[in-house]
């Protein structure tokens, strides 16, 4: 199982997939629980601190961030503490807020149903399997490929050497022929040479693409794929 406090080098592969699993848990409830996640998703990218595992915003605030009334917010976080999805830390008192932490094991549970429909690589990860996932399935390759040229100096062109010597035939096949486009403060833009070559790559070897360019860079925090 994944590590319960997303800190570390894998902390933003974790925090990506803690919202993806919520997302995906939401998409498949009726439209009540669905919007009761999509708030909580919303609080928590905008007001939780993952390195300490503490959310802590007063009721006023949560309500302007929701379009709702306070009353609405009071019930709605009842909710998610009944769920286990939110835990209280340290009660609020006068003039001080409720601290509260994510449940991520129990959200990790609950939607333990969604993590084959987002994708084995992602499975694979959750579920703390030393194998790797079995449905990446490289593209036969008509000689070698030569290791990518480093003259750059950018990080996708070290992030890529750093691939090619994990696996040379997976680089061959998905790696090599992926280009940089941009970047956009941590947000490293690739483009691949067709739009089913950038489906695969994005499904199956996003979180393997971003370790390897954190580990030359760990300002990146996502990498986006495409065609």
């Amino acid at each position: 199982m994944l590590a319960r406090k997303p800190v570390g080098r894998n902390a933003s592969a974790m925090k990506y997939d803690l919202l993806t699993v919520m997302g995906a848990y939401a998409l498949a409830q009726d439209k009540g629980p669905q919007r009761l996640v999509l708030r909580l998703m919303t609080l928590v990218t905008s007001r939780y601190n993952w390195a300490r595992d503490e959310l802590a915003v007063g009721q006023r605030e949560i309500a302007r961030l929701w379009q709702v009334d306070e009353r609405t917010v009071k019930r709605e976080m009842a909710k998610l503490r009944v769920m286990g999805w939110l835990v209280v830390r340290r009660q609020g008192a006068r003039g001080r807020v409720t601290e509260y932490g994510l449940g991520i094991e129990r959200i990790l549970e609950d939607s333990r149903d969604r993590w084959a429909d987002v994708g084995p690589d992602l499975e694979h990860r959750l579920s703390g399997s030393d194998a790797p996932p079995d449905k990446v399935v490289p593209l036969p390759v008509k000689g070698r490929v030569a290791p990518p040229d480093l003259s750059s100096g950018t990080e996708w062109a070290l992030a890529k050497a750093v691939l090619h010597a994990e696996d040379p035939s997976l680089y061959a096949s998905w790696i090599a022929g992926i280009e940089r486009r941009g970047r956009a403060g941590g947000r490293l833009h690739l483009v691949a040479p067709s739009r089913f070559h950038a489906t695969y790559v994005g499904t199956h070897l996003t979180a393997r693409l971003l370790q390897a360019c954190r580990s030359v860079d760990e300002g990146i925090d996502a990498v986006i794929i495409e065609s």
